[in-house]
């Protein structure tokens, strides 16, 4: 009996190395299936899609509701599950998106972004939870799209889209939807589409307002058809300085998952010759007719210059990237650093401190002892904002001794409003304000975060 007993657990012991043994290559093979695609110079190549030669019974079960759609039907299942997608940017737009291209059955997803997952995000990137913080968006995104669809082929592009890798990744996709938030990355995927001769579907998100266009499609015009020469960098806005109600980009990107999903399935899109804009105040959507293709245009035009692909950052000049611009407008003897104002502050020198920051912004936080005078009342001279000015600088000169001119330094949240406060400030000493000795404190508020008082609200 005890021979028995004995000889049993020695066959348990070996089943359960085998089931660990199992375990661990089971783990090893979903790790590389959904691992991030570490690409810079080079992209790994892609085999074609392997058409399916009719839907299977769980494709019915799970497709049934849109198949029922004479638009759609058998055919054009069957159409999206051959199409490949790369969506460029997996934030705002590119969640809604991916998450209802994956729902619908296309074929291959492309999830590509550079950055990780921060608190900031949430409110709008909605495949991303609390616990992806800090990892990478695309895997991310990655793992929420195959949890909702497995049978979809998804792979994530943990990388910064460029000039060297852009071609040989776009090249391996039948439609390009641009997610992204920055004017270098637009003109960069807009001439890699036409270069490579693929449909692109794009959207923006700001503030309370959305747009979408289809591009280079069916003989319609290209982003630079429309736009020749880009915006100056300073009045160009993004998410991170404007704001956005979370459920605009995610309007926004479901409509680009609309026009997708009309192409890929041979229907055709509408928007090819279209811009549609989006008024989340009023609830309205509208449409303006574009101009037709330019036989002039740089890229796609009759004679283009504009053959392969350019330094776009030079080109716009600005960064590619949503995160807050960093200007630089002022002098080194303009500005002062959040150490060099912590020090005015502890020796009580006397000063005013201006935050030129939007009421709105103001309300989320500010330091106790400022003065707020938004950038827009200065550059438009209101005589009730001058006013408040020239008050407290009259209490200042009264406290100072002798013909010291008033020290008036200007904050903002990022130190770019400050600055060219700064600039409308020097231009009036002398007439609306007495003369006074302005300044910009280096990096704004963020600044005062990072290296004075770490408790200071982000935003």
């Amino acid at each position: 009996m005890a021979e028995e007993v004995c000889c049993l657990k020695a066959q348990l012991k070996e089943k359960e190395k085998e089931i660990a043994a199992l375990k661990k290559k089971l783990a090893q093979l979903e790790k590389n299936h959904t691992t991030v695609l570490e690409l810079h110079d080079k992209v790994t190549p892609i085999t074609s899609l392997t058409s399916k030669p009719a839907l299977s019974n769980e494709d019915i079960m799970r497709y049934s509701r849109q198949l029922l759609l004479p638009e759609l039907g058998v055919q054009g299942q069957l159409n999206l599950s051959k199409t490949s997608v790369l969506i460029v940017g997996c934030g705002g737009l590119g969640c809604p998106l991916a998450q209802y291209l994956a729902a619908a059955g296309i074929g291959r997803l492309g999830l590509l972004d550079y950055d990780e997952v921060e608190l900031s995000n949430l409110h709008r990137q909605v495949l991303h939870g609390e616990e992806n913080q800090g990892q990478a968006k695309a895997l991310s995104a990655a793992k929420a799209v195959k949890r909702l669809n497995s049978t979809v082929e998804c792979i994530p592009y943990h990388l910064q889209l460029s000039t060297e890798n852009a071609l040989q990744l776009i090249q391996q996709y039948d439609i390009v939807a641009d997610c992204s938030d920055n004017v270098p990355t637009r003109y960069l995927v807009n001439d890699a589409c036409v270069i490579s001769g693929k449909p692109l579907v794009s959207a923006s998100a700001l503030r309370m307002e959305g747009q979408l266009t289809v591009y280079n499609y069916r003989g319609g015009p290209c982003y630079r058809c429309l736009y020749p020469v880009p915006p100056p960098p300073e009045t160009v806005t993004n998410c991170s300085d404007g704001g956005v109600l979370g459920v605009v980009p995610g309007i926004m990107g479901c409509f680009q998952a609309l026009e997708v999903l009309k192409i890929a399935s041979g229907q055709g899109s509408s928007c090819g010759q279209q811009l549609v804009m989006f008024d989340a105040q009023d609830a309205r959507f509208r449409s303006i007719k574009l101009r037709p293709k330019q036989p002039g245009c740089a890229v796609c035009g009759e004679n283009p210059s504009v053959t392969q692909l350019v330094d776009y950052e030079a080109f716009c000049g600005s960064a590619a990237t949503d995160k807050c611009r960093k200007l630089n407008l002022l002098s080194k003897d303009q500005r002062i650093t959040v150490q060099d104002y912590k020090s005015i502050l502890d020796n009580a020198g006397p000063h005013v401190l201006l935050d030129v920051r939007p009421l709105v912004e103001v309300d989320i936080c500010h330091l106790p002892f400022s003065l707020n005078i938004p950038l827009s009342s200065l550059e438009d001279r209101k005589s009730e904002h001058l006013q408040l000015l020239q008050e407290r600088i009259s209490e200042l000169k009264q406290q100072m001794a002798g013909d010291c001119r008033p020290p008036v330094y200007v904050i903002c949240k990022q130190g770019n409003d400050s600055q060219k406060a700064v600039q409308v400030l020097e231009k009036m000493s002398g007439s609306e304000v007495d003369s006074i000795a302005v300044k910009d404190i280096s990096g704004g508020l963020m600044a005062w975060v990072k290296r004075i008082d770490p408790t200071f609200p982000q935003y």
